[in-house]
C-alpha cells in the first residue's frame, strides 16, 4: 500500500500518520500487523531509510529500520508494537477503526496503547532524516506485532532469533512513560524505569464430586469460594522497591503540606496498607507498586450443569516486583490461602531487578524544557511490556512516550477500553521530545 500523505509533511504531522495507523485492524489475536508494518515500511525506505522485515510467518512480521550516526555513542533503540486489544462488546461514540479527530481527540483503538507512540518514533525518525539531524550514535526504530498476546511472533521472536541487529545497544525507550499525571495539584511526568513481572499461576481445590441433585457441603465450589473471598480480602505482604522509593521520595518532596507527608508514609511498611485505604481511589493506583499482586481471571470447572465438580481450577494473573521470584509469590500466597490449594506456575517472564538510571536525566531535562510546570519523577510500571525481551540483552528501556494531557483526563481508564483517544497536540508534544532525544541520547551520565 502506497502512504497517502508526503512523507515530509507525515514527519510534521504526526496525528495524520496516528490517523492512518488506526485505520488498519490489527486486533490480536490474529494480529494480521503484516498490513501496516508494509505500509510503515514503505514511508521509510521512500525516505531513504535502510529497513529490514522479519516474521515467524508472512501474517505476522516486524520491522527494524536503521539511521545512520555519527559514531560518538552506542546504537539507541525506539520500539514499540502495532497490534491491538479487542474491541468487542465495547460501545464507543465513534467507530474504533476510523482515526476520527473530534473535540481536538484523535479516537481510535490503539491511539494509546500504543499507535499513538509509534506515530511519535516514526514521525521523529522521518524527521531526523529529512533535517539531517546529527546523532550521536546509530538509531533504530523496531514496530513489532504481538506485544498484547505474549510477544512469540514479535520482540520474543526477534531477540530469540535476531539478537544481532541489536548489538551494542544498551539504552531503549518503549511504553510508557511520559504523560502528564497530577497529584495533589502539582502535574508530574513520571518516566518508566522499571516494570512489574508477570506470574501466571493456576491454582486447583478438589472436594467431593457428584450428581446436582444431591448436594455437598465443603466441596471444591465452596473451596473455590473461600479461596477468592481470602484474595479478595488481604493484600500480599508491603515491599518498598528502590524504584518506588525514589517515585515517593521525588513526589513527596514537591507536594507540601498533609499530601506530601500522606505519600511520604507510604514508604513505612507498617502504615503502607492503612494510607492506601485513606487514599481511595488513588490508593488504587500506588497499591500496585508496593505489593506483589494476584487476579482470578479463569474458572474452569465442571462442563455439564447437571455434575458437580471434584476439582475445580482457577487461573491467577500474578504480577512481580522487580527481584522478587515465583518461590516468594507462592510462599506469600500461602500466607493467605493456606496448604490446602495446590498451586502451579504456569509462565513466568523475569526482568532486571535494578533499572540503570543513566539516561534518566536526559530525558527529565528534555520534559522540563517542554513543559516548565512539570516535574519528571522515576517510575515503575505495574503491568508488563516488551522490555522484559529485551532485558535479556543487556537493554535498559524507559517508558517515554511523552504526552501533555489535559488534567481531567484519565490515562489508564482509558487504555484498553472503549473511546480510546489521545488529544491531538499530544502527538505532536511526543514527537518533538523524541526528536529532541536522537540529538541527545550519548548525553547518557549518573541520571537521576
Amino acid at each position: 500500500m502506497k502512504p497517502q500523505n508526503n512523507i515530509s509533511s507525515i514527519s510534521q504531522r504526526p496525528a495524520k500518520l496516528l490517523q492512518r495507523l488506526i485505520q488498519f485492524d490489527t486486533t490480536n489475536p490474529p494480529g494480521d500487523e503484516t498490513e501496516c508494518i508494509s505500509y510503515l515500511n514503505t514511508l521509510l525506505t521512500e525516505a531513504g531509510i535502510e529497513t529490514t522485515i522479519l516474521g515467524k510467518t508472512p501474517e505476522r512480521t516486524n520491522l527494524i529500520a536503521r539511521l545512520p550516526g555519527q559514531g560518538n555513542a552506542s546504537p539507541f533503540l525506539l520500539y514499540g508494537h502495532v497490534d491491538v486489544v479487542t474491541t468487542k462488546n465495547q460501545t464507543w461514540q465513534h467507530p474504533p477503526f476510523e482515526g476520527k479527530i473530534a473535540d481536538d481527540f484523535l479516537w481510535g483503538r490503539g491511539a494509546l496503547d500504543m499507535k499513538g507512540g509509534i506515530a511519535m518514533m516514526v514521525a521523529a525518525v522521518l524527521r531526523a532524516k529529512a533535517e539531517g539531524t546529527k546523532l550521536p550514535g546509530d538509531v533504530i526504530l523496531t514496530v513489532v506485532g504481538d506485544e498484547e498476546a505474549g510477544g512469540n511472533f514479535g520482540a520474543k521472536f526477534l531477540v530469540e532469533e535476531h539478537k544481532d541487529l541489536f548489538k551494542g545497544v544498551s539504552y531503549a525507550i518503549g511504553e510508557f512513560g511520559g504523560f502528564t499525571l497530577y497529584l495533589g495539584g502539582q502535574k508530574f511526568y513520571p518516566i518508566m524505569i522499571s516494570e512489574k513481572q508477570s506470574c501466571w499461576m493456576k491454582a486447583v481445590v478438589r472436594g467431593p464430586g457428584g450428581h446436582g441433585s444431591m448436594p455437598v457441603r465443603g466441596g471444591a465450589m465452596a473451596k473455590l469460594a473461600r479461596l477468592l473471598t481470602q484474595l479478595d480480602k488481604r493484600r500480599l505482604p508491603v515491599h518498598i522497591t528502590p524504584t518506588t522509593r525514589l517515585m515517593l521520595e521525588a513526589v513527596s518532596a514537591e507536594l507540601s503540606g498533609v499530601t506530601g507527608f500522606v505519600l511520604k508514609q507510604l514508604m513505612n511498611p507498617l502504615l503502607t496498607n492503612t494510607i492506601l485505604d485513606l487514599l481511595g481511589e488513588r490508593g488504587y493506583t500506588f497499591n500496585p507498586l508496593l505489593h506483589n499482586t494476584v487476579s482470578a481471571t479463569i474458572l474452569k470447572a465442571s462442563d455439564k450443569v447437571n455434575v458437580i465438580p471434584g476439582e475445580v481450577a482457577v487461573h491467577l494473573d500474578g504480577r512481580l516486583l522487580p527481584g522478587y521470584t515465583p518461590d516468594d509469590m507462592i510462599s506469600e500466597l500461602r500466607q493467605i490461602v493456606g496448604d490446602d490449594v495446590e498451586i502451579e506456575v504456569e509462565s513466568y517472564d523475569p526482568g532486571p531487578a535494578e533499572p540503570d538510571m543513566a539516561l534518566f536525566g536526559t530525558l527529565a531535562d528534555i520534559l522540563k524544557k517542554a513543559d516548565p510546570e512539570g516535574v519528571p519523577i522515576p517510575f515503575l510500571l505495574s503491568g508488563v511490556t516488551d522490555a522484559r525481551f529485551f532485558s535479556r540483552l543487556g537493554i535498559q528501556t524507559y517508558g517515554f512516550l511523552p504526552m501533555q494531557l489535559p488534567k481531567d483526563f484519565n490515562f489508564t481508564s482509558v487504555i484498553h477500553a472503549a473511546d480510546e483517544r489521545i488529544p491531538v497536540g499530544a502527538v505532536e508534544f511526543g514527537t518533538n521530545a523524541i526528536h529532541e532525544l536522537l540529538q541527545r541520547f550519548g548525553d547518557a551520565n549518573t541520571g537521576f
